[in-house]
């Protein structure tokens, strides 16, 4: 008879359980628990013998059958707009910092500014037990989390607020950090300031967009309509307005943006322009302060936004039933070149 092939070892779903921890240590179940979990009544000898066989076979607790026992998950959601954007990454490192120092896990995805994809999400993670969530909005009604919220999961919004619903809430202060780098502009002499955001269901850029017209408006200044653009922050529309605000007779002699994308988008264009254009950007952007000239920004702290929404969470978590806060940190503008070149004077 032909040799029988041999049936390979499956690679995954093969993992040793405490059974064979316990065959190989030559102990029982019980008290291979009881090691596993710190317990009580098991023999310096006996202990031994049952590491050392978790070290051989590369045992690994299923914290997911604990979970299902006790009923929580010492695990919080995190929703980004977009984890490749560099404005979310000290965000999100510490809101994990602070869910590492409770104890709890963090869970993190995008919702890609897609409503219907941030709520697919934070419900994924509700069905998944988590304990709490974090949650940058892309969509304007929440209402679908009202029995995640009843049924006792804590939930914060940060960067921008809850839609239809009253909920824990931390942000920058947007208007005022719009306002004061217009201002910053008009005390160098611009009175032609375009201003470019992001699209205009988004909450941080209408509040930025205000902050430039309350500025404008404070210095007596009247915006032409083609001074502001809002819209998507692909480099093609960036580009196109930045490309529009500086042609004809009376071209803008500065530009705001409303945050780091648009920002990026705009140094480049100005690069390649013939007359020096002012700029002041909204979020500070990587390699910024070795451009030439430095870029102005309007700089935001991501990592205390996060922070302070994660303390929040946990304030939550540990019993509080404080009415719903919102919190609103401060910005502040560096001044590094870009935004304090003076209007032609011709």
């Amino acid at each position: 008879m032909p040799d029988t092939p041999r049936r390979s070892e499956p690679r995954y779903g093969n993992r040793p359980t405490m059974k064979d921890v316990a065959a190989r240590a030559g102990v029982g179940l019980k008290t291979v628990s009881r090691v596993v979990n710190g317990e009580p009544g098991v023999t310096t000898d006996t202990e031994r013998r049952v590491r050392e066989a978790i070290d051989v076979l590369g045992f690994r607790r299923n914290d997911s059958a604990r979970v299902l026992r006790k009923g929580r998950t010492a695990s919080i959601g995190l929703v980004l707009e977009d984890l490749a954007d560099p404005f979310y990454g000290p965000l999100n490192r510490a809101v994990e910092e602070v869910a590492r120092a409770h104890g709890a896990l963090l869970i993190n995805g995008s919702s890609a500014e897609d409503p219907e994809r941030e709520r697919e999400l934070v419900l994924a993670l509700c069905a998944r037990r988590v304990d709490g969530l974090i949650v940058i909005p892309a969509g304007h009604d929440h209402r679908y989390l009202e029995p995640e919220i009843k049924a006792g999961v804590a939930t914060v919004f940060v960067d921008r607020p809850a839609g239809l619903i009253d909920a824990d809430t931390v942000l920058s202060d947007s208007f005022g950090g719009a306002r004061s780098g217009t201002a910053h502009l008009i005390a160098h002499g611009h009175r032609r300031i375009g201003f470019i955001g992001d699209q205009p269901r988004i909450h941080t850029a209408i509040e930025r967009l205000r902050g430039y017209r309350t500025a404008m408006e404070d210095a007596g200044l009247t915006i032409q309509e083609d001074w502001v653009s809002l819209g998507t922050t692909a480099p093609e529309r960036v580009r196109e307005a930045v490309v529009s605000m500086l042609a004809g007779p009376a071209p803008v002699t500065a530009i705001i943006t409303g945050n780091n994308r648009v920002t990026v988008t705009v140094v480049r264009v100005l690069a390649t322009h013939r007359r020096p254009v002012a700029l002041v950007g909204f979020d500070d952007i990587e390699l910024g302060d070795l451009l030439d000239p430095g870029v102005t920004v309007i700089a935001q702290d991501a990592a205390t936004l996060g922070r302070t929404a994660a303390e929040r969470l946990f304030h939550r978590l540990d019993g509080a039933a404080d009415a719903p806060s919102r919190v609103i940190l401060p910005t502040r503008l560096i001044a590094r070149g870009s935004g304090e070149i003076p209007p032609p004077t011709d």
